[in-house]
């Protein structure tokens, strides 16, 4: 166990816990939404520090992330629990696993220093915290990046954005890149589907960009849920009036979980949803999980020029040189190697 961060004490030997937009207040010997901090008279505790269920190099475009460092082997780590319930989650086993084991918490245990090690070893150049919401283990996660700054290694978080305010600008100082998730444009959708609120996941979009992280937004399309016309264009003009540069993911969707009643997501959606985003004015709109179909290119916004190909997540051609276009010349905005 390790003694939680931002957390307040209240009467009767409760906590608020201030990690994320819940709040959760926490009776003594209780655990909060996420399933891994835990009131322990009075004291808030992460219960999954350094216990690691998953680790693996992946290439950086799999979180995804296709404008920091492309072609690029990131060492993504995960521990249990998360602060979402999302119907869909393609990593329920472990996201939700106290919840589906009685509370119970496995991992290995590992060190900062020994996640560094490993990503070393592996030739990796960032740290990925993913697989699952990294805020819920946070202490080990901030842990890590704080050694890997000091190491050279840059320092990824994949998000639903829903920490508060205080650990966004905490996390800002030794975070260089960040995708997070908009999984839908209403209220109703995050309500019933993910247990949660819209509004602070579009606020952490706009602080964390403000903040100077690098930020990259992804949308899974599921049908009949959040692809209509209406809903992808006010995705899309929301991104714009945070920076017309921000990349955007629009991916497909397959059933699984607890969403097994809706389709995969046709290609023609995300063919749509690419062409509203650029229609909106966005510069950097990308189809994902369906390799080949030539949306997941990288393109001048300025003449055109096919800038990254890919397929898949593997890097083709790379013909930005120095951030910029090699045949024009326009910044393309970015963290490149």
């Amino acid at each position: 166990m390790k003694k939680a961060m931002f957390y307040e004490a209240a009467a009767d030997n409760k906590v608020v816990c201030g990690l994320c937009n819940h709040h959760c207040r926490i009776k003594d010997g209780s655990r909060g939404i996420c399933g891994v901090r835990e009131n322990q008279g009075g004291r808030l505790y992460s219960l999954v520090y350094g216990k690691l269920v998953s680790e693996n190099s992946d290439p950086v475009e799999k979180k995804p992330l296709f404008h920091f460092q492309p072609g690029s082997r990131s060492y993504s780590i995960s521990t249990v629990g998360c602060n979402f319930r999302c119907l869909h989650c393609q990593n329920f086993q472990i996201s939700q696993y106290p919840r589906m084991h009685d509370g119970d918490i496995f991992g290995t245990n590992r060190t900062p220093a020994s996640v560094i090690e490993a990503a070393d070893r592996a030739s990796c150049q960032s740290i990925s915290y993913t697989y699952v919401e990294p805020t819920v283990f946070y202490e080990f996660a901030y842990d890590c990046a704080v050694l890997a700054r000091k190491k050279g290694l840059k320092n990824i978080f994949v998000s639903n954005g829903y920490m508060s305010p205080e650990v966004t600008r905490h996390l800002s100082k030794v975070l260089d890149g960040i995708n997070i998730d908009i999984k839908a444009f209403t209220s109703d959708f995050y309500t019933k589907v993910c247990k949660a609120k819209l509004q602070p996941v579009l606020d952490n979009v706009r602080l964390m960009h403000e903040l100077g992280v690098w930020v990259e937004v992804t949308t899974l399309i599921i049908p009949g849920h959040n692809d209509s016309t209406d809903e992808l264009q006010e995705i899309a003009r929301f991104i714009k009036s945070v920076n017309a540069s921000i990349p955007w993911h629009v991916t497909a969707f397959y059933p699984t979980y607890k969403m097994t009643d809706r389709p995969p997501t046709p290609v023609s959606t995300l063919r749509k949803a690419r062409e509203i985003g650029l229609k909106e004015g966005l510069r950097f709109v990308y189809e994902g999980n369906i390799p080949g179909e030539g949306g997941e290119n990288t393109y001048c916004p300025a003449c055109g020029m096919e800038l990254i190909s890919r397929f898949g997540f593997s890097i083709l051609h790379n013909r930005i040189q120095d951030g910029r276009c090699s045949d024009c010349g326009e910044q393309i905005k970015g963290v490149w190697t």
